[in-house]
């Protein structure tokens, strides 16, 4: 619905006298606007659940009404960071037990996050302000509607001495053609942990958290550069979280330049070498400098957790890809990493360069934590049949969570010295 503005004259003048008020400068949706991929699936049955049984239905309509009232490119602005920093602290509170659960959806559940921030980019992208927007203001407003949303905005470590600061990134959910309930334990586990202290064997630490698309774009844009940069050479830890593989975690010991192909949750694919800056002087292969023999022994959870040295390569002077079990060799042509050459293994690789640029290799300890998938119960593992959730699904994700707390644990009380 187009609201117009009452310009005095004939019509202003009758409307006046008859007592009402001139509504403001509102916006028109634009129906005929090109959605994304992402924000396409919104309106499909299962998103629909979660977001009325978590009380997030009310999230994107807020947004909406609240953007409609905006007079200007800079009201714009104050909406969208408003907002966007409101919707990852709702949900970091509601998953941290804070407030009301919203409904009967276990409050540990990423998915309302996910689901509800792809209803207020929707509503941007199809926005029609009185005052105009032009197609670059309105990607400035994608934009920090991202960053706001996912906590990249918001990370902050208290002041003084005594407390150790660790960093840790999730993602959000993705195969979602495959399976539209799909959750990612990454993502829930960065909601659970965002700005909590853990007792270490060297003292407390706090976590701070940050979640990131899984869009090949977004990272050839240097999201997870521009997010990272700040608070690499601040923190004490970091590690950068995944889904992995069913029924174990795998600390990567080695990270990969190339991309694979993979679709994106825009069902883009791209094959290549990882775009970064300065691609002269880029390797083919970053470490971890996790202490993984110490995870590896500790007891933390439920599932086992491995140090995972896998890679494939082209060896110099080869053709062809070859598997190593125990890492490249030297001169090689990465294909994959330990993570594989999906975004998962992008972001290992992006944070543990970032890190080895700022000179920060031989003192911080950061890699990369695939976690086990996230499995749906017995019975409940069809799509086409299934429900968005059932009890032994909401234990496998409080259990990921809980390991990879303890993981976060072992690794900052053994982290005294960076492991090579």
């Amino acid at each position: 619905m187009t609201h117009l503005r009452v310009r005095i004259g004939t019509l202003g003048l009758a409307a006046l006298l008859a007592g009402l008020a001139a509504p403001p400068a509102m916006a028109a949706g634009s129906p005929s606007a090109a959605l994304t991929v992402e924000e396409e699936r919104l309106d499909k049955a299962a998103p629909q659940e979660i977001l009325r049984r978590s009380g997030f239905d009310r999230v994107a309509p807020e947004f909406t009404r609240a953007l409609s009232e905006a007079r200007s490119y800079a009201q714009a602005e104050q909406v969208v960071v408003r907002h966007g920093a409101r919707l990852w602290r709702h949900a970091v509170d509601r998953a941290q037990g804070r407030g009301p659960a919203g409904g009967d959806l276990a409050r540990d559940d990423d998915r309302p996050l996910y689901w509800s921030r792809l209803g207020m980019t929707r509503a941007v992208r199809q926005w029609e302000p009185e005052f105009g927007l032009t197609q670059a203001r309105r990607t400035k407003l994608l934009a920090s509607l991202e960053r706001t949303s996912r906590g990249q905005d918001g990370i902050r470590y208290p002041h003084g001495k005594g407390v150790k600061r660790i960093l840790v990134t999730g993602f959000d959910p993705f195969t979602l053609d495959r399976d539209i309930r799909i959750s990612n334990p990454s993502g829930a586990t960065a909601l659970a942990l965002d700005g909590t202290v853990i007792e270490t064997a060297d003292g407390p630490a706090r976590i701070e958290t940050a979640v990131f698309p899984v869009r090949w774009q977004d990272f050839a844009d240097g999201t997870v550069e521009r997010t990272l940069r700040p608070h690499l050479p601040r923190v004490d830890l970091f590690t950068t979280v995944s889904q992995g593989r069913v029924g174990r975690f795998d600390v990567e010991r080695t990270n990969g330049a190339w991309r694979g192909g993979f679709p994106d949750n825009e069902n883009l694919s791209v094959t290549g070498t990882i775009p970064v800056t300065e691609p002269g002087s880029q390797p083919q292969w970053t470490s971890t400098t996790l202490p993984y023999k110490e995870i590896v022994a500790a007891s933390t959870g439920r599932f086992p957790v491995y140090d995972n040295t896998e890679v494939t390569e082209i060896p110099a002077g080869g053709t062809e890809p070859v598997t190593r079990p125990d890492g490249p060799t030297p001169g090689s042509t990465a294909r994959a990493g330990g993570g594989g050459n999906y975004l998962s293994n992008e972001i290992a690789y992006r944070a543990t360069l970032l890190r080895d640029r700022l000179g920060l290799r031989g003192s911080l300890p950061g890699g990369h934590v695939h976690t086990p998938v996230l499995q749906f119960g017995t019975g409940n593992t069809d799509p086409a049949t299934g429900t968005v959730t059932d009890a032994q699904f909401v234990q496998n994700r409080l259990d990921i969570i809980a390991q990879v707390r303890s993981i976060l644990t072992v690794a900052a009380g053994a982290s005294s010295k960076v492991t090579e």
